[in-house]
């Protein structure tokens, strides 16, 4: 964690100094992560193909904030699916069964912010698995997913 003298100068992160992860399909763009905010949140632009999106799942430690950008997007919440108009902003604690699918033609963009920070190491982990070309073995992420307090029911 930084220093609390140091994080009260503030972030400037440009375009050109985001970092790209693929995983689940999808391109994370990171903004900022657990460095850049001592550890207080993540946020990122989640790029999501049509028909895309995680499989449902519920996080032990972070609460999740989503707003989609561009695209139409579902929810899953509980047993419901919930479509959203661009501009809306969807919170899920943590503890609460979710997913979102992208329902367009198009790709959607969504900024998603995590409370507390550093679920980017959860997707640098993942991205491991899925850079090998064919499909990931799904028992290896749900053992990373695990490390991370992050579970799929079934």
């Amino acid at each position: 964690m930084r220093d609390h003298e140091d994080l009260k100068a503030g972030r400037f992160a440009p375009p050109e100094t985001r970092r790209v992860i693929r995983a689940f399909g999808d391109e994370i763009h990171l903004h900022l992560g657990k460095a850049e905010t001592g550890g207080q949140f993540s946020l990122w632009t989640n790029v999501t193909p049509p028909g895309g999106g995680p499989p449902p799942h519920y996080h032990l430690h972070e609460d999740e904030l989503f707003l989609p950008l561009e695209g139409r997007a579902s929810f899953l919440h509980g047993d419901a699916w919930h479509e959203v108009e661009p501009g809306t902003t969807v919170y899920m604690p943590r503890g609460t069964v979710h997913t979102f699918k992208n329902v367009g033609d198009t790709p959607l963009r969504l900024l998603i912010q995590t409370m507390p920070g550093g679920f980017e190491e959860f997707f640098d982990r993942c991205a491991v698995e899925f850079a090998g070309g064919g499909p990931p073995d799904f028992g290896k992420i749900v053992e990373i997913s695990a490390e991370f307090g992050v579970y799929y029911p079934t």
